[in-house]
């Protein structure tokens, strides 16, 4: 796509921000009873800035002009954090993390993939460098420390010498035997041969005879050949199979990456040219308007000075450094305004007097009108109300610069999308004014002191030196106190040593190059219509992938976001083995570029033993995750750590360490702070749920994939470790009887069954479904007794709770009611 292109996409998606932004407050400040139709308005404005956020994402990504993409950043930041915030005001009340959108989606006429929420490509963009050096020293470190990745990823097991002399034997044997049957075949086929020669006799001599049964022969197989061909022509024709070529990249794909390419150079010089003139200009406009602004200012000023002694009698209080100084008085405002003003707030003075003396006559009158507000109130709260918005400012104002700066504003000079010299001047203009102000306000309370003792006589008083001395000795105590509360038992050591330490302590590890992308899955197509017949479905693996894009991704990738939007500082991943559950703790720290730390039970037996090794180790770890953020700590088999009884074998280990310092931990992370504490678990009923749920702010449950999850992945892990799909294969039988099967077991029989023999092979013998499940029968699944008791372990939760008592009957106030006092 052209610069034109990507331009157009921008106006369409800003106008239809615009739009949305004037709808939203009228819907939302009116307090409403139905909550059907609550979610309804709430779920309709959370599709339609998804589909903002996902064009606005593609044109930052592609737009090389800079200061546009700061005004696109903002907005862009803004929108991300406004979805969290409808997505937390769904979750309060429908009382579950999964939703569907079948009926808006119909209504909006979308499709299910466009609701898919990217991640932003500016998360890694931004951080390339930084990411690729601190990977290299963690490679540099493993290797100084004898640790070799590549040994952990691919172990090999060693095998007693008599052991593999027997293989040996065995594998020998094989071999030889092979030889002897080829070699008893061959001479079955000769003395075969030789019996059929000595029945007939005599060679055939009808010519004729021979030539018709090859011609028929041969015109059947021409007949098959082009029955298939005709076949497949239609069925292609119709939309059930691919084209030939589906799977091969085209030309212009590969055109189209180069672009892409080329664009990210652009973006890189035409940033560097910016941050270049930023300084160059302001130079410039220093040197030659510097003096100009200096002398108005003072005359401003000056002139203030005159009026006010004129108007009040008195010469008026500079105001100090910490309120703004003269900036308060002359904000936007010509010299005639602050006159104006000065009058309107004598007069204010005057009627506020009035109005206190009215007030003291009737006290018992406003006591009876206090009464009814009270009633009135009361009836207010039971209706909902949307909370406030901390994005919806930062949106108005990129929409806003956006109607004043972009919308109309022409380009034809700059086909190029270089940056714009004047825009730049009007910005740094009012810095340099702001600079010089400073120096101006120095100079005009010293000029202000000479007038006062010139004019009017009057001296400083000293009381108020004084009163401000003991403010500021009374905040030092403060914040003496709060240094002397958080200790820093590391203080004498630098970061990178406490990051090598970690390192070689195997605390803080390297996360696997994956991508959520990978997380293959397909759409739940049935949620609404289960819900309204009042069954509560399984979340297919799609919605799983969702929730950790919005709790772990977006938060962690943007600064911005994290600071003020709803605030998740642990997530827990439950679910049977299999279902990939550490394969996404892998991709928030991959699309993130996050720090991996493991303070699993198993990762740290007999580390740091004590009470004071113990809070050694989380000083260091949270310390180095807050210095090199965004960080994922990430601990396994969590529910070790809050064991309703330890087992005698585990005992040694001390599984149950940081049970009482997690609670602590949460409440010490502040919205500055980009951690997130994952844990992951397959047996999360042998925890104490109370404890456990303290921790864990979210708790989302991975299901084992249904058949479109299923039918998705035989088809795509197939052809990515080297199969070749065909119509002998028949990818829905497996989908079918897989049942059950999680994602792990299906990458295993994959693996095994695609050997490099039986790859090359393939063009010969054509895959079939067999194969494929004579490997996985000897595989146990996740049967429903399993998947029913992680159902009734997460109606347990707090949250689970409220949701069984809505759908029961009580109403979601009634649910939110006993959560708290719970």
């Amino acid at each position: 796509m052209s610069n034109a292109m990507y331009n157009k996409m921008w106006h369409q998606t800003q106008e239809a921000l615009g739009a949305l932004l004037d709808k939203e407050p009228q819907k939302m400040i009116e307090p409403q009873r139905n909550q059907v139709f609550i979610f309804q308005t709430l779920a309709t404005f959370y599709v339609k800035y998804v589909q903002i956020f996902r064009n606005l994402e593609n044109v930052y990504d592609q737009f090389v002009h800079p200061q546009k993409r700061i005004l696109i950043r903002k907005v862009l930041d803004g929108v991300m954090g406004r979805i969290l915030e409808l997505k937390n005001e769904m979750v309060e009340l429908e009382l579950t993390e999964f939703h569907y959108f079948d009926d808006i989606l119909q209504d909006l006429k979308l499709a299910p993939q466009q609701l898919d929420i990217p991640i932003p490509k500016y998360f890694l963009k931004e951080k390339l460098e930084v990411i690729k050096g601190r990977e290299k020293i963690l490679a540099q470190i493993l290797a100084d420390s004898g640790i070799d990745t590549s040994d952990m990823k691919y172990p090999v097991k060693s095998i007693p010498f008599d052991e593999a002399v027997k293989l040996i034997q065995v594998a020998e044997r094989a071999r030889q035997g092979r030889l002897r049957a080829l070699f008893m075949k061959q001479i079955y086929l000769q003395e075969y041969r030789a019996k059929q020669s000595k029945m007939l006799g005599k060679k055939v001599t009808d010519t004729w005879a021979a030539a018709l049964r090859i011609q028929k022969v041969w015109r059947r197989f021409h007949q098959c050949k082009e029955t298939e061909k005709l076949r497949e022509e239609e069925m292609i024709f119709l939309g059930m199979n691919p084209p030939p070529l589906f799977n091969e990249v085209s030309a212009t794909v590969i055109q189209a990456e180069k672009v892409d390419r080329l664009r990210n150079e652009v973006q890189i010089k035409h940033e560097e040219d910016y941050r270049e003139a930023l300084v160059t200009i302001k130079n410039d406009l220093k040197l030659i308007e510097g003096v100009d602004i200096k002398e108005n200012l003072q005359d401003q000023i000056r002139h203030w000075f005159i009026e006010c002694r004129n108007l009040t009698g008195t010469f008026p209080d500079y105001p100090d450094v910490e309120e703004g100084g003269s900036a308060i008085i002359f904000s936007d405002k010509t010299i005639q305004q602050v006159i104006e003003d000065i009058i309107a707030n004598q007069e204010e003075e005057e009627k506020n007097k009035k109005k206190k003396k009215k007030k003291e006559k009737q006290p018992k009158k406003a006591k009876k009108q206090k009464k009814g507000t009270k009633e009135k109130n009361k009836e207010e709260d039971e209706k909902w109300k949307m909370s406030p918005s901390l994005f919806l400012p930062a949106m108005k104002e990129g929409c806003n610069a956006y109607k004043e700066i972009w919308m109309k504003k022409d380009e034809s000079w700059n086909f190029s999308q270089d940056y714009d010299p004047e825009l730049i001047k009007e910005e740094k203009r009012k810095e340099l004014q702001s600079e010089i102000r400073i120096q101006v306000d120095e100079l005009m309370r010293q000029e202000l002191k000479n007038l006062k003792l010139a004019v009017d006589r009057e001296r400083e008083r000293p009381v108020k030196a004084g009163k401000k001395k003991d403010k500021k000795g009374k905040k030092g105590k403060k914040k003496e106190k709060k240094a002397k509360k958080d200790k820093d038992l590391t203080a004498d050591r630098t970061i990178e040593s406490l990051y090598k330490e970690l390192v070689e302590e195997g605390l803080l590890i390297q996360a696997l190059k994956v991508n959520l992308s990978d997380y293959i899955g397909e759409y739940s197509y049935l949620g609404t219509t289960l819900r309204q017949v009042s069954i509560e479905p399984m979340p297919s693996l799609l919605d799983v992938r969702q929730l950790i894009t919005l709790y772990g991704i977006w938060p962690l990738g943007s600064a911005a976001v994290h600071e003020k939007a709803p605030l998740v500082k642990s997530l827990l991943l439950a679910g049977p083995s299999g279902v990939g559950k550490k394969m996404l703790v892998h991709a928030i720290c991959t699309e993130t570029g996050a720090n991996l730390f493991n303070l699993s039970s198993s990762n740290i037996a007999g580390k740091y033993p004590g009470k004071n090794g113990l809070q050694m180790m989380l000083h260091a770890v949270f310390k180095v995750a807050r210095q090199l953020q965004p960080s994922v700590v990430w601990i396994e088999d969590t529910e070790k750590t809050f064991y309703k009884k330890v087992p005698n074998a585990e005992k040694m280990n001390e599984p149950k360490r940081l049970k009482k310092h997690l609670p602590q931990i949460l409440k010490l992370l502040k919205p500055d702070d980009r951690i997130l504490i994952v844990g992951t678990t397959r047996r999360p009923f042998d925890a104490e749920l109370q404890s456990f749920c303290k921790v864990y702010q979210k708790i989302i449950l991975v299901p084992r994939p249904d058949y479109a999850s299923r039918y998705v992945l035989w088809k795509q892990i197939i052809e990515r470790n080297g199969g070749v799909l065909t119509s002998a294969l028949n990818v829905s039988c497996l989908a079918k009887v897989t049942d059950g099967f999680t994602q792990g077991h299906i990458v295993k029989v994959v693996k095994d069954v695609l050997t490099d023999q039986r790859i090359r092979r393939q063009i010969h013998k054509p895959l079939t479904a067999v194969e494929f499940i004579t490997a996985i029968t000897s595989m146990n699944p996740v049967y429903k007794e399993e998947e029913e008791s992680f159902k009734n372990w997460y109606a347990k939760t707090p949250l689970g709770k409220k949701r069984a008592l809505a759908i029961t009957g009580g109403s979601t106030e009634k649910a939110k009611d006993k959560g708290k006092r719970k």
